[in-house]
């Protein structure tokens, strides 16, 4: 045993490593375990031990053990703390380890290393008088003469003041003079330093401290510094009384503002500051006099609440976010329109549509500024920008932007929010986002709006009928607050792909503005203005090093891209940059890494400068690969029996090829290509309304017959029949088709078509005229026939299109095939169809 007098501890203590927290004679503190030789230690040791000496331990701070039990030990620290383990918690989350909590008992010195496998064994030297921290003031007191006993008697008074300016009140306070009062002032160098917060290489000074003097003379500017600012804060609480009044938090742990005294007892804070400051923010908030009233209500109860209960903090979150939510707080719109339109041409090209929308709101709001915030819809194909025209009309206005992401959400719960009587209960997304924005008039982005789910929680389509109605959103009902706000100044912008999938009353709520694909002149614009510049900045390249001239690019649009956005033209071009930027960092040499003096003219005259690489037809074919659609419509249309048809997706407007083909057999049509159940019926009506004018357009059967159907078997099919195709839009191409098919005559290459029939040969109209001839232009078509109604909509085309295309509008099915044949599709003389009625619809 090593002697000292008084209290002995082992002269051989098994040590624990920590690299966390200091341990001083006199404290209590947890220690988390989980390495190899630590976890040995308390299983053999600290569980298996019977006697009291067994649970006696050393810790060694500032010492991190190895992950493997094998590998060598670092250099130990040579002071070290015995302790008594008074507590043993063991858990298996996240992984195995300890929680040990232990009381300090007094310094030690490692002589030397006895063991180092399993768990660490040395032989010490003890530094301390175990006696001076249990005996009280009466025995082993310092002489009040000479230096040693002025630096315990400043010491003393410091710490007695620093009492004065607590609250006595708290719990962990009275504790603290209860020990001022019954240690010996040996021990309060270790003790204080222990309770007020100080870091761990304060505290590794004062356990290093040997000597009393030195350790009275670390220990006592920690305390200087502990009441100084104690004083400062009360100070500047007297100059600002209107300023959080909260001069100290006293919880476990802490003597200066958010510290903590490290006592081993839960002791309850001071409250009371916290709830003064609770209500004069409730009451700071500007909130609508209901609100107000919610809130004062659960302030009441709050108060009379204890901590422990597990509604407290679901009560004062509640309160906390009421009083975070922008109630009154706004941004101030910037109104200046030619400002707004220079903003928006500079972002986005084309979209003129969109933007006077945007224009037309900003001239509103300066006439009136109580004006609310429409519901706009963006519908349109992946890829043109919708999202990001949100962003730029948030930037145009000055305001706030927050985008809220509605695919796949399936729970009404996401949008209004869970009552707060079900445990882990949230606002929903609008109240969320308000809170995050912090003003209560932002653009609100509610992306795909058309893809929303609907489960057995509810309809989160439903749930938005109150968020986008203009006439009820002043007053929407979150169930998490189940207080109304008011939503009037929000402007709220919708993203879709169609219309189709919106509920109708959802839809009526909004105002839609149709976003079409881009023709190959703006995806040309496109690309040059914003495209290749955003490339070349995020592959590290410059336009000195990169050249994509206009031809190249216009080869990249139309034969290794179609669609109505310009996603795909992107990731080409991404493509071709970074096959650049293998070159130039092969040692391809450009103006920043360029050989000097004699070696570069040397070089300048054996080989001519190879930047900037400039990307022509070549250089494409060795980056894309063999064009994606070099196949001409042309190349489809070389027997009867095939018609070019316009199709709408909601990726936009597509080409459809139908083709048809006849057997013998006994009068029997075949559909094949996932077709739903409306083309399904325009193939009938083709079919009968040829049987009916076959004699009219001279079409017989296989056999000669007057019937085409007689002895005839039909096989009508559209070509890719992975992707289901419907929709009231290719009747006049299946007509067209057949008619082919039974007269034996090609249709023109260069014409497409679009329109719905009646059984008596009338063309109706429909819709997506726009993406369907930006389609038929892409693929090169000359000729459009449309239905006679859909004129109008030829407006929205761009003057090039409309130029380049021949438009032959269509009012019955004879229009239609005069135009889709050379030389028209005559009939015999005097057999003509029977005059048409026109419609009235």
């Amino acid at each position: 045993m090593a002697s000292a007098a008084g209290i002995q501890i082992p002269n051989r203590l098994p040590l624990l490593l920590t690299h966390e927290g200091v341990l001083l004679p006199g404290s209590t503190v947890r220690f988390s375990v989980d390495s190899p030789r630590n976890m040995q230690l308390v299983g053999q040791r600290l569980l298996k031990g019977t006697s009291l000496k067994s649970t006696i331990i050393g810790v060694i701070p500032n010492t991190r053990d190895p992950e493997q039990d094998s590998e060598p030990l670092p250099p130990l620290h040579q002071i070290g703390t015995a302790g008594i383990a008074v507590q043993v918690v063991g858990s298996n989350w996240p992984k195995p380890h300890y929680t040990l909590l232990i009381t300090g008992l007094c310094r030690f010195r490692v002589s030397s290393l006895l063991k180092e496998r399993l768990f660490v064994l040395a032989e010490v030297e003890q530094l301390d008088n175990l006696e001076q921290y249990t005996t009280s003031t009466a025995e082993g007191a310092i002489a009040e003469d000479g230096e040693l006993g002025e630096l315990s008697q400043r010491f003393y008074q410091a710490a007695v003041q620093l009492l004065g300016m607590l609250d006595m009140s708290v719990p962990v306070v009275a504790k603290f003079r209860r020990l001022l009062d019954s240690l010996p002032r040996e021990t309060l160098p270790d003790v204080v330093a222990s309770m007020i917060r100080t870091s761990n290489k304060e505290k590794l000074q004062v356990l290093d401290a040997v000597s009393l003097e030195e350790r009275f003379r670390k220990a006592l500017p920690m305390l200087t510094r502990q009441i100084e600012g104690l004083k400062l804060l009360q100070k500047t609480r007297k100059m600002s009384p209107d300023s959080d009044k909260r001069v100290l938090s006293v919880r476990k742990g802490g003597v200066f503002p958010g510290r903590q005294f490290n006592l081993d007892e839960d002791d309850e804070g001071d409250d009371g500051d916290d709830m003064a400051t609770l209500e004069r923010k409730i009451h700071g908030a500007s909130m609508p006099e209901a609100a107000l009233k919610v809130c004062l209500k659960e302030l009441k109860r709050l108060k009379k609440m204890p901590q422990s209960m597990p509604e407290y903090a679901l009560t004062r979150n509640y309160l906390e976010l009421m009083v975070e939510l922008p109630w009154s707080k706004s941004t101030k719109d910037c109104l200046d329109i030619r400002a707004a339109r220079t903003l928006l041409d500079n972002d986005h090209y084309a979209m003129d549509k969109l933007k006077r929308r945007v224009l037309e709101y900003l001239a509103v709001r300066q006439l009136k500024t109580s004006l609310k915030g429409p519901i706009l819809c963006f519908v349109g194909p992946p890829g043109v920008g919708k999202t990001s025209v949100g962003r730029s009309i948030a930037r145009t206005l000055g305001r706030e932007f927050h985008r809220i992401a509605l695919g796949g959400v399936c729970d009404q719960s996401d949008i209004r929010g869970h009552r707060r009587t079900y445990v882990g209960s949230m606002p929903g997304r609008i109240i969320n986002g308000l809170k995050t924005v912090g003003v209560n008039n932002p653009v609100f982005l509610l992306d795909e709006v058309d893809k929303l789910g609907k489960s057995l929680q509810g309809d989160p389509a439903a749930a938005l009928l109150e968020v986008l109605d203009p006439e009820q959103n002043h007053s929407f009902t979150d169930h998490y607050l189940n207080v109304a706000f008011d939503l009037s100044q929000v402007l709220f912008i919708a993203t879709a792909n169609t219309t189709a999938t919106i509920p109708p009353a959802l839809l009526d709520r909004m105002e839609v503005l149709q976003v079409p694909g881009y023709t190959q002149e703006e995806k040309l614009e496109i690309a040059h203005r914003h495209l290749i510049p955003k490339q070349l900045e995020q592959h590290g390249l410059t336009p000195q090093q990169l050249l994509l001239p206009q031809d190249s690019t216009q080869d990249v649009i139309s034969r290794y891209t179609r669609e109505a956005g310009v996603r795909s033209l992107e990731r080409k071009i991404g493509a071709i940059c970074r096959a650049v930027a293998v070159k130039v960092a092969e040692g391809h040499r450009g103006k920043e890494a360029t050989p000097s003096g004699q070696e570069q003219q040397q070089e300048d005259k054996a080989a001519p400068p190879e930047m900037p690489i400039v990307i022509d037809h070549v250089a494409l074919k060795d980056i894309l690969g063999p064009p994606l659609f070099d196949m001409e419509v042309s190349e489809r249309l070389t027997l009867p029996g095939v018609a070019l048809g316009l199709a709408w997706t909601p990726l936009g407007g597509e080409i459809m090829f139908v083709e048809a083909s006849r057997m013998e057999g006994e009068g029997q049509l075949t559909l094949t290509g996932q077709l739903g159940d409306v083309m399904k019926e325009s193939a009938h009506l083709a079919i009968s309304w040829l049987r009916a004018n076959a004699r009219t357009y001279q079409l017989t059967n296989l056999v000669g017959g007057p019937d085409p159907m007689e002895g005839t078997d039909i096989h009508l099919h559209f070509p890719a029949g992975a992707v289901t195709k419907d929709g009231p839009s290719a009747g006049v191409t299946m007509v067209t088709c057949l008619a082919s098919l039974f007269s034996g005559r090609l249709v023109r290459s260069d014409v497409a078509m679009t329109g719905e029939i009646t059984l008596r040969g009338l063309v109706l109209p429909v819709g997506g005229i726009k993406d369907k001839v930006l389609a038929a232009h892409r693929a090169g078509v000359k000729r459009v026939v449309l239905p006679k109604r859909n004129e109008k909509d030829l407006e929205e085309l761009p003057a090039n299109v409309r130029a380049d295309l021949d438009f032959v509008m269509a009012g019955n099915l004879d229009d239609v095939l005069n135009a889709s044949f050379d030389g028209g599709f005559p009939a015999k003389a005097g057999m003509r169809s029977q005059p048409q009625i026109s419609s009235k619809l």
